[in-house]
């Protein structure tokens, strides 16, 4: 009886894995769909929301407390689970892949974020005299794991061993401004579910959508979905919303920051009783249904999921060049809209006073959106992860 052939063995290093966050969605995605391929050992301290048939779950403890020492155990646990698993039980990898710093020894790094550029882009908030002084304690230690970061990115991102997996072409030139990386770079986008987001599903879903949120036949739902509003561009969408007198809207803000820093503003540009703060749900797609456009001229983005699951659901987007993904795809005025100054509050005005009041553009726009986000699928993510894998094995075979 000939001996079974032994897949290859792609080991996997999250913090947590689950399908309600941005970057740790991305793994469930792609594990879910490798796992046939490869033997795929996960380790990771939480895992919900996944298919875990074909994976091994090597669970690693979490140390409570604050996320500079839990992500130092981390570093620290993960390493020393795989040292023992490849000692004693003769585990060896034939490819490393973490999303992220997850480690030193990665062979494969897809790259969400870029600390380092966001260190900087974050400086003058996070010093301690623009801040009250109860706020101290949480800045000096955002500082301490930024600098963590970013002196970690430069050990992993400076160096030539290995293959880097950006997010977007604007991840991949941040890396190259603060780490002069170039060589061994892959682009790979992120993808969207075009079942769960879908026009028809959308369809389905609007009326008691609209009604659960009280929003009449003629208001116009403008939507915003994440966390860190200020960088998502929530300040110039109040200001952009202000400047709309003759056409009935409604801002859903959708994450977990605190609405308190906007209330004076809110007050103070007329727009009470126009604006929701929403909870996280995970049927995000609830949202999707609700709204008419989705907004959200951020100021610093690798890939944010949101415009690309709004696309695919058929909402007109606006999004900005400073956000990668959707705006390096997007045609502009074709299937969306992309500003190419985040703050320009006058230009994102005259947009969604247009949409707002053009049903016609609304849908055009939409239609083509749904057109373009179904090519950046899930499935094809994971195509191309594999591509970058199978290579790596096949250069490791070389060697």
């Amino acid at each position: 009886m000939p001996t079974p052939v032994r897949r290859p063995r792609l080991v996997v290093l999250s913090p947590f894995v689950d399908k309600r966050h941005g970057t740790e969605r991305c793994v469930a995605e792609q594990i879910e769909r490798l796992a046939g391929v490869y033997e795929i050992h996960l380790y990771s301290s939480r895992v919900e929301d996944v298919d875990l048939t074909g994976i091994t779950w090597h669970r690693v403890p979490a140390l409570p407390g604050p996320h500079l020492f839990a992500y130092l155990w981390w570093l620290c646990a993960n390493y020393f689970f795989r040292w023992w698993d490849r000692k004693i039980k003769l585990l060896q990898p034939d490819v490393t892949f973490s999303p992220g710093v997850n480690c030193l020894d990665a062979d494969l790094v897809s790259v969400h974020i870029v600390f380092g550029k966001l260190r900087r882009d974050l400086r003058d908030d996070l010093r301690l005299k623009n801040n009250p002084i109860k706020e101290w304690p949480v800045i000096l230690h955002r500082r301490l794991y930024y600098e963590l970061l970013s002196r970690l990115e430069r050990v992993v991102y400076g160096r030539k061993k290995g293959v880097l997996a950006p997010v977007s072409r604007k991840t991949g030139r941040d890396i190259f401004e603060f780490y002069g990386r170039s060589a061994n770079i892959t682009v790979i986008n992120n993808g969207v579910d075009t079942i769960r987001y879908s026009p028809v599903r959308r369809l389905q879903l609007r009326a008691p959508a609209r009604v659960a949120l009280n929003l009449g036949p003629d208001v116009c739902g403008i939507l915003l979905i994440g966390n860190g509003w200020r960088n998502k561009g929530l300040p110039c969408l109040l200001e952009a919303a202000a400047l709309i007198k003759d056409r009935p809207l409604h801002l859903l803000i959708v994450g977990n920051d605190s609405a308190a820093p906007y209330k004076e503003a809110i007050r103070r540009l007329g727009l009470t009783g126009a604006i929701d703060f929403l909870p996280p749900r995970p049927d995000v797609e609830f949202y999707y249904a609700a709204a008419d456009v989705y907004a959200s001229p951020s100021i610093e983005d690798a890939f944010p999921l949101p415009p690309l699951e709004a696309m695919a659901c058929g909402l007109p987007v606006i999004t900005s060049r400073s956000a990668g993904g959707p705006s390096e795809f997007i045609r502009q005025g074709e299937d969306g809209l992309v500003l190419e100054d985040p703050t320009d509050a006058k230009t994102l005005s005259a947009w969604l006073g247009r949409l707002a009041g053009d049903a016609h553009w609304r849908d055009r726009l939409g239609a083509a959106a749904a057109g373009t986000a179904a090519q950046y699928t899930w499935d094809r993510n994971s195509a191309q992860l594999q591509q970058v894998i199978d290579s790596l094995i096949k250069s490791k075979i070389r060697t």
